[in-house]
């Protein structure tokens, strides 16, 4: 290749990730490379996306878990594997109706205005107008999704899917319809699941209340958070061998303000050490209180209404809200002299997980489905191993929920969702459950029939996600390919909601688990290490980190400058150790983008001196190879291996830290050193380098591909066009039109050279050694320096000796001697390494007596400097006073003087003379 070829190369001076970004995007799709068809000569590996809320846009949860996932599929698909990355949306029932019911306020509006119908076609039209917002932004991201096959929970085909399941699970058992305590949330007005209930420590009351036993002068005192359900109590309860209230068993009491008479019952589930002893008992609101009544069959009396006020049951109170009705009843009991204490008490209360609206434990007729069946076979799936857990401490919180699972609550009742399949008939009253709309009752044939206005619970379409997207209920080829998928990447806190009941559906319909293995990535918190919500304002947004732009945080607006989707990706990934939780500021990204930057210059530089050399096509021979190519070729073929096995065990931080310490270190700051001067003299020398340069450059964009996709194919493509044979042999390292789809790097063992990575350890040692003392006395990096280098033993100087130019030039050295245990020269600087002496005579490289008093100053600056700390940190009005960090900040100074000084006080001693 002729100087003239240096016109080819098209990097200009600095990187520009959104023009790469946008063209290799756009060419991708454009090529299919995205996509994944039934290959049975193939081994297929599918992943499917966990469904973002359509009502969403992309935060930084979203951007690391997704992330994660196209590290795997990328991977993947360069190992030759089908690699299928199934995406899609969830039409996150509550959350999208909330959204369109605040639509229709701002006009005045609200749902029942405009009827069901109506409404739902509202929400198809927002759908319609927002619901791919999220995908694009992924796009943005880089996720290389098969966007062909995108699903959407409400489409024809998983509609259909979720009717067939329902049906199913209706006929042989597990569904079934009843009268049972759920959770109510009086804002959405529909039931919710005991894992859809957020709980939150709050400040509040424990008030303890007079209940007069009947014809005896004697009161019990209960205890109670919430006085308002004490309206409906139909029982009072203690401990069977409470010696206190053994007499009053089987006695009643009077209610007081209802004036009811209740019976005083004995049941082993009231502890008698909490409190009096003695506990009220509302079977239609309290979920223990519920059990209890059913064990005693208690009458069920519901005086909080699903509106959230009080029923005809609460008498006087009629009608008022249930917390106002709270403040009155509590005046009326003091009034009464019925109220005999209130205590602070801090205690969980039940919100709602959309709305935030505390949930009223309420008494309705609902659908369910039995767990224990479902759980039992999960349990088993995952004590055989066949689902694996990573990091593996996850596992056993997903086993306790699966081993004390509660029946699940799926009937919602609001507009958007899929319709529970179910019809009522007018005239006999029976029920037809079928997949299909029927048009008459199943029983007697009448056409009076109504379908259920309920619909069914969000996360019980998303747990058929796996297998419904591949076209189930039918035995379509893509299902029979690539189901069951190979590993689910998702949070930790929808292990319940999601990951199990996909586990139990998967087991149930498919006769085999959704997938073999699940990783659980962290929670990305702020900087400060608070979790990132709307309320803290303290997100991140992932477009503007990759774009730029404006962004509030902390109650400020900021602008900040476009990092490029390859920084966002290799910052987030660098942060991602096994699965914990990550503090994440804005100024973090800026390391993602200056290893972007360093590669980008190393590659031009790279590529400039490529272009220069004909490095032909012929296949090297080993004689041909130098120390340094030797060592190079050694230290790839090692970093190739760990990378595999980082990505075989999800470890995607060690991943993200062997490349970089390869890049950053071994190639860019001595590999592309050392090459510089062949480069310069040209000849045959020259060839190997450029031959050996070009191969490792080409090693390190496939190894560095999966976390920057963009920058890793804009260098590679350009890098063909400067070395078409840019391998060891005759033939390219990689052949295609895309890196994204070239195979994977794989370890060859017979470039390993641990001789070659021994002896470079030590002259790297030597050279740091070199700059560090450079660096003490203020002596200029480039300025020639004389050097004595004492060896331990004879091996190790033979192997400095032999390699003595390559220390001289990368350490700027202009006489280096070696030797055996050497004495240390007079007023010399050293360094004291394992099994070698660094010595830097420093006589004529300055003036010793002038660099003596400059020590002897700062020495005495620092010093006096750690008397006023020591003092302060001695002074206890201080440590009592001071706040804690101003404390530790002081500590931390110390720490730092103390280091100052010892520093100082060597170099001191390095310049007596005859030391």
């Amino acid at each position: 290749m002729s100087t003239t070829d240096s016109k080819n190369l098209d990097l200009p001076k600095h990187y520009q990730p959104a023009e790469v970004e946008a063209k290799w995007y756009a060419a991708w799709e454009q090529a299919k490379c995205f996509q994944a068809k039934v290959d049975n000569a193939k081994k297929p590996y599918t992943i499917v996306i966990p469904p973002p809320n359509v009502t969403g846009i992309l935060h930084m949860g979203h951007a690391l878990n997704n992330l994660l996932q196209d590290i795997l599929i990328r991977h993947a698909r360069m190992k030759g594997l089908n690699a299928l990355w199934l995406p899609g949306t969830d039409h996150a029932g509550i959350a999208t109706q909330n959204v369109v019911e605040r639509a229709l306020q701002a006009d005045g509006l609200h749902r029942e205005d405009i009827g069901r119908e109506k409404f739902v076609e509202r929400v198809w039209q927002w759908r319609e107008q927002y619901g791919s917002r999220i995908i694009q932004q992924l796009k943005k991201l880089g996720c290389s999704c098969d966007w062909d096959r995108e699903r959407f929970t409400m489409d024809e085909g998983l509609s259909a899917a979720v009717r067939e399941v329902f049906v199913k699970l209706y006929n042989d058992g597990p569904i079934y319809r009843g009268r049972r305590l759920i959770n109510w949330c009086v804002r959405c007005h529909t039931a919710l699941a005991d894992d859809e209930i957020e709980h939150e420590d709050k400040a509040g009351n424990l008030w303890h209340i007079r209940y007069p036993v009947k014809g005896k002068r004697r009161n019990l005192v209960v205890a109670t958070t919430r006085p308002e359900t004490m309206l409906g109590d139909t029982a009072v309860a203690v401990h069977p061998d409470d010696d206190r209230y053994k007499d009053l068993i089987g006695e009643t009491i009077i209610l007081p303000i209802m004036d009811r008479e209740i019976p005083i019952i004995a049941d082993e589930y009231v502890d008698p050490q909490f409190g009096t002893g003695v506990v009220k008992i509302t079977p239609a609101h309290d979920p223990n209180d519920y059990e209890m009544g059913l064990r005693h069959d208690l009458e069920q009396i519901t005086v909080i209404g699903p509106d959230g006020k009080m029923t005809e049951e609460a008498g006087k109170y009629t009608g008022l809200d249930r917390f106002r009705c709270r403040e009155r009843l509590l005046e009326e009991l003091a009034e009464k002299k019925l109220l005999e204490k209130t205590d602070d008490h801090n205690h969980a209360v039940g919100h709602c997980y959309r709305c935030n609206s505390v949930i009223e434990p309420y008494l309705s007729e609902q659908w369910f489905v039995k767990m224990k069946p479902l759980a039992e076979k999960a349990i088993a799936a995952s004590n055989d191993g066949k689902v694996e857990f990573h990091p593996p401490r996850w596992e056993r919180v997903y086993l306790s929920w699966l081993e004390n699972v509660r029946d699940w609550c799926i009937s919602r009742q609001i507009w958007w969702g899929h319709r529970i399949p179910v019809w009522y008939c007018e005239d006999c009253g029976e029920m037809t459950v079928s997949s299909t709309d029927p048009d008459k009752c199943a029983k007697c044939g009448s056409a009076k029939i109504a379908q259920d206005p309920d619909v069914l619970d969000t996360w019980f379409s998303s747990a058929l996600w796996p297998f419904s997207t591949l076209g189930w209920p039918e035995e379509t080829p893509d299902l029979k390919y690539f189901y069951p998928t190979d590993v689910l990447v998702t949070a930790r806190d929808i292990i319940y909601f999601w990951v199990a009941r996909m586990v139990m559906m998967g087991l149930h319909f498919r006769g085999e688990a959704p997938f073999s293995h699940v990783y659980i990535n962290g929670t990305i918190l702020d900087e400060n290490g608070a979790r990132m919500s709307k309320s803290r304002d303290n997100g991140i947004d992932p477009i503007v980190m990759i774009e730029g732009g404006k962004q509030s945080r902390f109650g400020k607006e900021f602008e900040y400058e476009g990092y490029g989707a390859d920084a966002v990706r290799y910052t987030l990934a660098t942060l991602t150790t096994d699965g914990q939780d990550l503090k994440l500021g804005p100024q973090r990204f800026e390391m993602g983008r200056n290893f972007i930057n360093k590669i980008w210059n190393a590659s031009r530089f790279a590529m400039m001196n490529l272009a220069q050399v004909d490095a032909g096509a012929e296949e090297i021979s080993a004689d041909k190879l130098l120390f340094e190519d030797r060592w190079i070729l050694s230290r790839l073929t090692q970093v190739t291996g760990e990378v595999s096995e980082c990505l075989a065990r999800y470890r995607f931080a060690d991943y993200a830290k062997a490349i970089y310490d390869f890049i950053w270190g071994d190639y860019c700051d001595w590999y592309l050193e050392m090459v510089k001067e062949r480069f310069r003299e040209g000849g045959d020398s020259a060839k190997t380098a450029a031959r050996v340069l070009a191969w490792a450059l080409d090693r390190i964009l496939v190894l560095l591909h999966p976390i920057a996709p963009f920058f890793t194919e804009e260098v590679w493509s350009n890098l063909g066009q400067v070395v078409p044979a840019r391998g060891l042999g005759a033939k390219p390292a990689a052949a295609g039109k895309f890196l994204m789809l070239c195979p994977w790097a794989e370890a060859d063992e017979t470039l390993r050279d641990a001789n070659a990575e021994n002896s470079m350890k030590k002259v790297q040692d030597v050279v740091r050694a070199v700059r560090n003392i450079r660096a003490k006395f203020n002596i200029p990096p480039r300025k020639e320096l004389p050097v004595l280098v004492s060896a331990a033993d004879g091996e190790t100087a033979t192997q400095l000796e032999n390699l003595a130019a390559l220390i001289k030039s990368q350490a700027y050295v202009v006489d280096l001697t070696v030797g055996c245990n050497a004495e240390k020269p007079q007023q010399s600087a050293a360094e004291v390494l394992e099994g070698v002496q660094v010595y830097v005579p420093l006589s004529g490289l300055m003036d010793v007596e002038v660099e003596k008093k400059r020590i002897a100053k700062e020495l005495e600056a620092k010093e006096k400097g750690l008397l006023g700390i020591n003092n302060k940190l001695q002074n206890q009005e201080f440590i009592r006073k001071a706040p804690k960090e101003i404390v530790e900040r002081e500590e931390v100074r110390k720490e730092e003087l103390v280091r100052q000084i010892r520093e100082l006080q060597e170099l001191a001693s390095s310049l007596d003379a005859g030391e």
